[in-house]
């Protein structure tokens, strides 16, 4: 397992962060029906009872988005990724299919209002993950945006740089259908360790169900 560390810079910032990470070994797919019932049934319940305004509302995403402001980024430039997902269902579009992990993060993500990173962990490199700042210039391949603009939000580095941020991670470690070994990190600016909790349960419930795993263990740090 990973060693998950919090910079003192990002301490000073969001004392009440808690994170979790699930570490599984995996089959990857390119797509499951049985998990697509599941985004589909939530997207029906999202769009029936949520309004666009009220999403900022949502716990874990307003927690979020007060953590970038006070990390010194917009968070209406640079929304968090459980933000953009639940705008883009209520815009009527539909989600993109990548691939079954990619799809059930993106679901853990909407039912929770947790950003959520999902790595290949046989890409990382080291076994220390330090969460900090973005800083100036600092180079970062956003998945599908290219050059990311990372200063100033909050970034998980190994030991080559950041792999992943609320808003996008990092093509460097991004996983694919090959993924074989999965590190989930679950990042709760909210402190609200109990959400927190039934969020990673949930993610191993679904790496059970839809990944062929046995949901792998959970690590919580702070």
């Amino acid at each position: 397992m990973y060693q998950l560390t919090l910079s003192e810079e990002l301490k000073s910032h969001c004392p009440e962060y808690r994170g979790a990470a699930v570490y599984a070994e995996v089959i990857n797919t390119p797509f499951s029906e049985g998990l697509w019932q599941e985004i589909d049934i939530f997207t029906q319940e999202l769009r029936a009872n949520e309004t666009t305004d009220g999403i900022k509302q949502q716990p874990a995403i307003a927690a979020t988005r007060e953590a970038y402001r006070r990390c010194g980024k917009d968070p209406s430039r640079y929304r968090p990724s459980a933000e953009a997902l639940r705008r883009r269902l209520l815009r009527g579009l539909e989600l993109y299919r990548i691939d079954t992990l990619v799809d059930l993060i993106n679901l853990v993500s909407l039912r929770t209002g947790y950003s959520i990173g999902g790595f290949d962990a046989d890409k990382i490199q080291g076994t220390d993950l330090c969460l900090g700042i973005g800083r100036a210039g600092e180079p970062f391949e956003g998945i599908g945006r290219g050059v990311l603009n990372i200063e100033g939000l909050p970034v998980f580095r190994d030991t080559v740089g950041g792999i992943g941020t609320p808003t996008s991670d990092n093509e460097r470690t991004k996983m694919d259908v090959g993924t074989r070994h999965i590190l989930a990190i679950i990042n709760g600016y909210d402190g609200d360790t109990v959400r927190l909790q039934q969020a990673a349960e949930m993610t191993q419930e679904l790496l059970k169900k839809y990944a062929s795993s046995d949901g792998g263990s959970i690590c919580y740090f702070e």
